[in-house]
């Protein structure tokens, strides 16, 4: 395992507003692993920042950062607007093409409930630039429209107890393309936020982009 670097937090111009964001670059990275948040979420996502630094022990780069601007997410209805999410996702996608620290790095999504959803139809519109996609408890069945023509490795993750995301979450997987899997964690709720769930989510994560981040 590499040595745990603290994150840097930076400013991301897109369009008219300056999205925050937390970047985590590894020596001799593997790949840059871009999260993409749920409703409410952002780069101080507990969660999210726990997978971020499993990802970065194990030679990946990440980058958290808000979807929204503090004034937009006070607007309730942004948070579920997935085509203003979806929209913002790439353009911060395109972003990380022109740094230089990270241009040349092969680039995947981790994308947690409505986020997993926005990472499905960013990678719908800029195709083989995105080599990985993993969804944490997501929601791909509101990406349906699009699932057919996806055909980037990506692993469903679900928790055993998440009955009704469970259900959305087979529904998808049957439209999707490509290589594709999907992992019930039993015993996990929607969080996993019972001992151990979270590392398991890590863990499956990890696999996944070491096999098809590259």
């Amino acid at each position: 395992m590499k040595t745990l670097n603290p994150y840097e937090t930076i400013g991301i111009p897109i369009d008219d507003v300056l999205l925050k964001g937390r970047l985590r670059i590894t020596e001799n990275s593997r790949g840059v692993v871009i999260f993409s948040h749920g409703s409410g979420s952002g780069r101080f996502s507990s969660r999210n920042n726990y997978v971020a630094e499993y990802l970065q022990m194990e030679g990946f780069s990440s980058l958290l950062f808000d979807l929204l601007t503090e004034k937009e997410d006070r607007i309730y209805e942004n948070r579920f607007d997935i085509n203003l999410l979806s929209q913002r996702l790439i353009k911060t996608t395109q972003w990380v093409f022109k740094q230089k620290q990270l241009a040349n790095l092969p680039i995947g999504y981790f994308g947690a409930s409505t986020g997993a959803a926005s990472a499905l139809f960013a990678v719908s519109r800029l195709k083989d630039r995105i080599k990985a996609v993993v969804s944490r408890g997501g929601r791909p069945d509101l990406a349906m429209s699009v699932l057919d023509t996806i055909d980037v490795p990506t692993l469903l993750i679900v928790g055993g107890n998440d009955h009704a995301v469970i259900t959305l979450n087979q529904q998808a997987f049957e439209e999707l393309g490509g290589i594709k899997k999907l992992e019930i964690v039993e015993g996990a709720t929607h969080l996993f936020g019972e001992p151990g769930k979270l590392e398991k989510v890590a863990e499956l994560s990890t696999l996944w982009f070491n096999e098809y981040l590259k």
